[in-house]
């Protein structure tokens, strides 16, 4: 197909089915999370502070309407067709900001030159995102709708249904840089449980046994005006699997929706910003076998500002906080009940590895610290 060169925006039902699988996604969503991440605590003197927020989230997104040509040297050109989205995530308690995100989803037609081709029942689809700490990324991969099976639970030897990715586990890894593959976790692992070959012990700020205090800085500890402590339980799941396995969160709203009578379907939304990941076979194993997932057509990248990366080159201390990998999936789900309306919901688990020394351990190189991002947001508008 060639290319567009007079861009007017056709009617909206036009506009919606050129957005194949993203078509849902227009509209304004409203909900909750939890977000985990291991950040650097050069000023507290610690290997690192693991910080934990219940949230309140907000996802706005928007049809851009008109085509947006893509003209190609090596074959004929291509229309993208695309919405752009901004992310608000803010603290529960305090409703302090957390995070902004615009960004931008798009659909990728196949194309001659790359040879692309969709996915036997999906699309091709492409997430850009830019982060005010000093990071952008693209992430591709894939939508593809499902039905039947509840998503999120576990489907055969998938952990998450409908997921490309085996684990969204918060037990560190070690640290690589892109292209390298890296080697995550099995979900269920714990940092308090892991046995390592080296002489690095558990980093208790994942261990809530252990309380929190200076030489375990950990939430809601040394937070201005201070944090409420964490809860026992969220929707039913103890705070250490939580803290664990944050994903847990949404399979416990599904659930709770299957329990009451709703069944479910919708799309699947997979990313990465690179083409493969490693998984371990085994739980608290993290030097074990494992498993190379390479999901359809994922690939992509990342940049960091120099202060992330500790400068250019990198100077001799490391990076600060250098973003080396995300995946993630979004579930669009449609709920039906025999006796309730119906309810539109977007469930996401993200995954990002941060790479940065251990504080009180430099010799022992650079660590990735996993960043997870979890919410369930119903559509209030759309």
């Amino acid at each position: 197909m060639s290319e567009s060169t007079v861009r007017f925006s056709p009617d909206n039902s036009n506009v919606l089915s050129c957005l194949g699988g993203l078509q849902e996604l227009a509209g304004s969503w409203r909900g909750h999370g939890f977000n985990l991440i291991s950040r650097p605590d050069y000023s507290g003197h610690a290997n690192l502070y693991l910080q934990l927020n219940q949230t309140e989230e907000t996802y706005d997104v928007t049809p851009i309407g008109s085509p947006v040509p893509n003209r190609a040297c090596g074959g004929d050109g291509v229309d993208l067709h695309g919405l752009t989205y901004l992310h608000k995530v803010s603290d529960k308690d305090t409703h302090s900001a957390l995070q902004i995100e615009p960004g931008m989803w798009m659909i990728q037609p196949p194309a001659e030159y790359p040879p692309l081709r969709n996915p036997s029942n999906g699309q091709i689809v492409y997430r850009m995102s830019s982060i005010p700490h000093g990071n952008t990324l693209i992430a591709q991969g894939t939508v593809v709708p499902f039905s039947g099976v509840p998503p999120v639970l576990p489907i055969g030897d998938q952990p998450y249904g409908y997921s490309d990715f085996l684990s969204f586990n918060s037990t560190p890894i070690t640290g690589v840089t892109p292209p390298e593959e890296a080697i995550m976790n099995a979900a269920g692992s714990s940092e308090a449980g892991t046995s390592r070959t080296d002489h690095l012990k558990p980093f208790q700020q994942f261990d809530l046994s252990v309380p929190e205090g200076p030489e375990n800085p950990r939430t809601p500890y040394d937070t201005h005006p201070a944090e409420p402590p964490l809860p026992d339980h969220i929707l039913g799941v103890p705070m250490q699997d939580v803290v664990n396995d944050p994903i847990r969160l949404l399979q416990a709203d599904i659930h709770d929706k299957v329990e009451a009578g709703y069944s479910i379907d919708g799309v699947a939304i997979n990313v990465m910003t690179q083409a493969k990941v490693g998984f371990r076979k085994h739980r608290n194993d993290p030097y074990g076998p494992h498993v190379t997932v390479e999901p359809q057509l994922a690939e992509g990248g990342l940049t960091n500002s120099p202060f992330l990366l500790g400068g250019v080159p990198t100077g001799d201390k490391g990076p600060n906080a250098q973003t080396t990998l995300v995946y993630a999936t979004m579930w669009v789900e449609r709920l039906t009940h025999p006796d309730q309306p119906t309810i539109m919901q977007i469930q996401y688990a993200q995954m990002c590895v941060l790479n940065f020394r251990i504080l009180l351990m430099p010799d022992q190189g650079i660590v990735g610290w996993p960043h997870i991002s979890v919410a369930t947001l119903r559509k209030t508008f759309g």
